[in-house]
């Protein structure tokens, strides 16, 4: 279920702005929409140890291989899963600082990652289980967002723009002032409808997964005419 919260406005008034004889208002209103989500973001990944770079990668595509399956088999289209890094780093000797002795490689990390849009949330603790299992152990958190973000994000402006209308009104009149047409509309401070959750470590396990709600605001600063 949507819920609007409406911010403080902020009033000024202006000297004569748009003509030498034009007295103005300006009003800046500020909403809030809070939605249900219906997709997530996922990044996980898959890193691997061994002594031989070749064999480290080896076992790392094997991994990534069976994740990808999985991915796959959950009905995530191939479309909606990308590589996000891939990384192959020597892992040097550990030296204490009096050591004379030079460092040494003594084996290789291959990490590879995904970041993965799951379209179905119902199914999204399965699909994290199920990756898991498969093989990835490298898991960057989940963000919750929205498919289409155009009808919550109108909801938002529309809201701002009656935040707006609503407190010009109220200073026109607590000010004896009259509103007389509006003369100018902006817009800003829109925000993306994402709720991030935090870095997770996850067990093998059907994965329970709290959804929240995401949060899409915007702002709208409107310019009237006075007498």
């Amino acid at each position: 279920m949507k819920k609007i919260a409406v911010a403080l406005a902020v009033l000024t008034l202006a000297a004569p702005a748009m003509a030498a004889d034009m007295a103005t208002m300006v009003v800046t209103g500020r909403a809030e929409v809070a939605a249900a989500p219906d997709m997530a973001t996922i990044r996980v990944g898959v890193v691997t140890h061994d002594v031989a770079a070749a064999r480290a990668l080896e076992q790392n595509s094997a991994q990534l291989e069976r994740v990808l399956s999985v991915l796959s088999r959950a009905g995530v289209a191939s479309g909606d899963m990308q590589t996000s890094r891939f990384q192959i780093d020597p892992i040097w000797t550990n030296r204490s600082y009096d050591s004379q002795d030079p460092a040494r490689i003594e084996g290789y990390e291959v990490s590879n990652a995904l970041s993965v849009q799951v379209m179905d949330l119902d199914s999204l603790g399965g699909v994290l289980d199920a990756v898991a299992r498969a093989g990835a152990n490298d898991f960057n958190g989940i963000e919750f967002g929205l498919e289409d973000p155009s009808p919550v994000q109108d909801e938002a402006r529309r809201a701002a723009v009656a935040d707006a209308m609503a407190r010009a009104e109220l200073y026109a009149e607590a000010a004896g002032v009259e509103i007389r047409r509006v003369v100018g509309i902006s817009e800003g401070g829109t925000s993306s409808p994402v709720m991030r959750a935090d870095t997770m470590a996850m067990p093998v396990m059907n994965v329970p997964v709290a959804q929240g709600t995401v949060s899409v605001s915007a702002q709208v600063t409107i310019t009237y005419e006075i007498e």
